[in-house]
């Protein structure tokens, strides 16, 4: 009995590309050549061809069916890591699958992890406090973020943070110098609350910290990032009780006005805004507190 490479892959349910190329990657060998120069296929051939084809429908790659060679030997080894595979695959699916149900259920954003996305919707966020959320579950641990939002939940509303929100990018020193007098109650607070988030943010790495620092910039206009500024300043050099100075008055380092620069080389720490990230992201050098 001899068959042609088109009657062939009739016979084993493939094309006769699949045929050729089982040739071509060595999984198939050659046959013999009729006078004519065509090729006629034995059933050994056809044997081969079906279990290259089974083992491939079952999820074996060809590299992988080339390594068990031409011997019709049980493939135990193969099959049981191929299995193993598959096991963790459908782990995997079923996880994603639930994600998918508890996205769906509770309308839940997308580009935050499960165990966050449900929480957010308790808490008044700002399109930019919520995009810079997602910045810190990037640089910052999952269970750390997670706690610093579960904390946010328990927080009274604020109007310090509904006029941070409002403030417009031109703001002048007064106004900016006294709507960070009143965020610092409330980010003092959550610093003595979050001593992990505190922790966490202190030992950020460089790239970390400047992924922080960038993400504020253009997340928040520049009067929102010096009033920021202006809360960091005052909570690295006024731990307790906090008197309104002067605007502009100076002390030493810790001045705090209109003219220093929103990027400077001062070692300060963001004060997130008390209406929803309302924390402290250390960026101090080390040895600050």
């Amino acid at each position: 009995m001899a068959w042609s490479t088109r009657e062939l892959a009739d016979l084993a349910g493939t094309s006769v590309r699949a045929v050729r190329h089982y040739h071509n990657v060595g999984l198939l060998e050659e046959p013999r050549r009729r006078a004519n120069g065509y090729k006629q296929y034995g059933v050994a051939h056809l044997v081969r061809v079906l279990r290259i084809k089974r083992l491939a429908d079952l999820g074996l790659t060809l590299p992988q069916i080339a390594e068990l060679g031409d011997a019709d030997q049980h493939p135990r080894e193969a099959l049981r890591g191929l299995d193993a595979h598959l096991a963790r695959t459908l782990d995997r699916l079923q996880h994603v699958r639930t994600e998918i149900q508890e996205i769906l259920q509770q309308a839940a954003p997308t580009d935050l992890p499960p165990a966050l996305a449900g929480m957010v919707r308790d808490v008044d966020l700002s399109d930019a406090d919520r995009a810079l959320l997602v910045v810190l579950t990037r640089v910052l641990d999952l269970a750390v973020v997670t706690d610093f939002v579960d904390s946010l939940r328990g927080l009274p509303p604020s109007p310090a943070a509904t006029a941070f929100d409002l403030l417009p990018a031109d703001a002048d020193d007064t106004t900016r110098h006294e709507l960070a007098i009143r965020l610092l109650p409330r980010s003092r607070t959550l610093r003595v609350m979050l001593p992990r988030l505190r922790s966490a943010t202190a030992g950020l790495s460089a790239a970390a910290t400047r992924t922080v620092d960038e993400a504020v910039r253009d997340l928040y206009n520049p009067s929102q990032f010096d009033v920021l500024r202006r809360v960091g300043l005052l909570l690295r050099s006024r731990p307790g009780p906090v008197r309104t100075p002067r605007v502009g008055g100076t002390r030493g380092s810790d001045r705090v006005t209109a003219a220093t620069p929103v990027g400077s080389t001062v070692p300060h720490q963001h004060g997130v805004h008390s209406g929803a990230i309302t924390a402290v992201l250390s960026s101090s050098t080390p040895g600050r507190p």
